[in-house]
């Protein structure tokens, strides 16, 4: 699989390699960046945070993006997902160029297609977990598909505590809410931003094996940035970054060896 400038065996049993080219056409990936150049500052205060990235994002696959403090990869996450803006090159979720799109175009992309998880839960307080799950739903205006809805609460194993408003839960279960929320209205692909850094080690589990199961079991694209080997070893493939250019790739990772991947950023 091809990534930027380098190839890695693909982790997709029995698929064909992604070529460079494949990345410049929509084929099946769920997202891409082309070129995609972001610029903060000007003059002494320039920053390049991404130089020159191109990225192809399997369907229905787990995508972990990793890289040392300022190596550009919450900078790639947010312009991936329409949350940021390029200075150069163009992404795509699907085959709509999001570099393309106005902002009231770009906001019903981002309510329709892409869910969201971040490091905070999120939650509205005075809501129930169902409630929180279903509110860009009701927001939207839209109903939900219950025997979706239904599937998402059961893989994600909150059924008991759907009454529950956020302070009777636990992080985990909290965490776990905001993932239910991010899947139930189907969206194409889900952005998770250090899903686990607020965690402990045991409902950071909880909470990547949920995003695993939900890949392996219902079809979903997840594209998490993560600085930790352990939660990074959950995913199909692991993007390296450094200085804003992809550096590096490991598919069917584990966390010695993101680890040592990661060592040899820092050097």
């Amino acid at each position: 699989m091809t990534f930027g400038t380098t190839s890695v065996g693909s982790p997709l049993a029995g698929a064909a390699p992604v070529t460079e080219d494949e990345i410049r056409s929509a084929g099946s990936l769920a997202a891409r960046a082309v070129g995609v150049t972001k610029v903060y500052g000007t003059g002494d205060a320039r920053v390049n945070a991404l130089d020159g990235v191109t990225l192809g994002i399997p369907g229905g696959r787990f995508t972990a993006i990793m890289g040392p403090s300022g190596s550009g990869k919450s900078t790639l996450m947010h312009c991936l997902a329409g949350l940021d803006t390029v200075t150069a090159g163009q992404v795509f979720v699907g085959d709509v160029e999001l570099t393309r799109l106005d902002d009231k175009r770009l906001t019903r992309l981002r309510r329709d297609r892409i869910g969201f998880v971040f490091q905070s839960f999120n939650l509205i307080p005075t809501l129930t977990a169902l409630e929180n799950i279903t509110l860009p739903m009701d927001i939207a205006g839209v109903r939900p598909d219950q025997a979706w809805v239904d599937t998402v609460i059961d893989t994600v194993g909150l059924r008991p505590r759907l009454r529950h408003r956020p302070a009777e839960l636990s992080g985990g279960q909290q965490q776990r809410v905001a993932c239910a929320r991010a899947l139930a209205a189907k969206p194409e692909i889900v952005f998770a931003d250090e899903p686990t850094g607020n965690l402990d080690s045991r409902a950071g589990a909880e909470v990547l094996s949920f995003l695993r199961s939900s890949v392996r079991e219902m079809g979903q694209t997840i594209v998490m940035v993560t600085h930790d080997p352990v939660a990074a070893s959950y995913a199909d493939l692991v993007v390296f970054l450094a200085d804003g250019r992809i550096v590096d790739q490991l598919p069917e990772p584990t966390p010695d060896g993101v680890l040592e991947r990661m060592k040899g950023l820092d050097r």
